[in-house]
């Protein structure tokens, strides 16, 4: 049976989950799936063209790509999309690195045209709508990477990040010093996208004021 794109995909997968990012290597790839690496590039062009793919893979169950955002929820819709990337990244070793740096696929542009264009709808300009998905989408990104790092760190650590000891003479820190030992990723990563929102909340205002005027 001849080799598909989605075998190298779902085998790169594999691999990621298997050896971190750091070990996904065309050769592991060819290895797992019985062919020389050459035969590998009548699918993708280069290794980034593979992390877009693979990337594409990981959220197209959690953001399936027939999805009709609603102008008028736009903030449910961003916020519930927002939590869906990171439970897929965090489905992945190093899912978020994958992630990152990667554009959208061709057939991904479809969704990206529905999202702005009920962000639109609701309020924005064009160039503003897409300002506000790549805000959010770095977000998460951002969020992610340092989650699954933080996670993998204190699996290694040996004591409790900022012990109670180093922070005797810190009043302040002390007393938020959870949030800073990220003993509750969920919570963290609402704040901060809840925060997001808002502003972007106010920037539809602003907009719709200056439009008006």
């Amino acid at each position: 049976m001849a080799l598909q794109r989605d075998d190298v995909v779902r085998t790169a997968l594999r691999v990621l989950d298997e050896e971190g990012i750091d070990g996904l290597t065309t050769r592991r790839i060819a290895r797992e799936l019985g062919v020389q690496s050459p035969a590998l590039y009548w699918h993708f062009k280069n290794k980034r063209e593979l992390l877009d793919l693979m990337a594409e893979a990981m959220l197209a169950e959690a953001l399936p790509p027939d999805r009709a955002p609603d102008p008028a929820h736009w903030p449910d819709w961003i916020a519930a999309d927002a939590r869906a990337k990171r439970t897929a990244l965090l489905a992945y070793r190093d899912g978020a690195r994958v992630h990152a740096g990667t554009l959208p696929t061709e057939a991904e542009l479809p969704a990206v045209e529905a999202q702005l264009s009920a962000l639109c709808g609701a309020g924005l300009r064009p160039r503003t709508a897409l300002r506000l998905l790549l805000t959010v989408d770095r977000y998460v990104m951002g969020w992610v990477t340092e989650e699954q790092a933080w996670r993998q760190d204190a699996a290694d650590r040996d004591r409790p990040a900022f012990p109670d000891e180093a922070l005797s003479e810190l009043p302040l820190l002390r007393e938020a010093v959870d949030v800073l030992r990220m003993t509750d990723h969920d919570a963290d990563f609402e704040y901060g996208l809840r925060v997001l929102i808002e502003g972007f909340r106010a920037e539809i205002a602003r907009e719709g004021g200056a439009a008006a005027g």
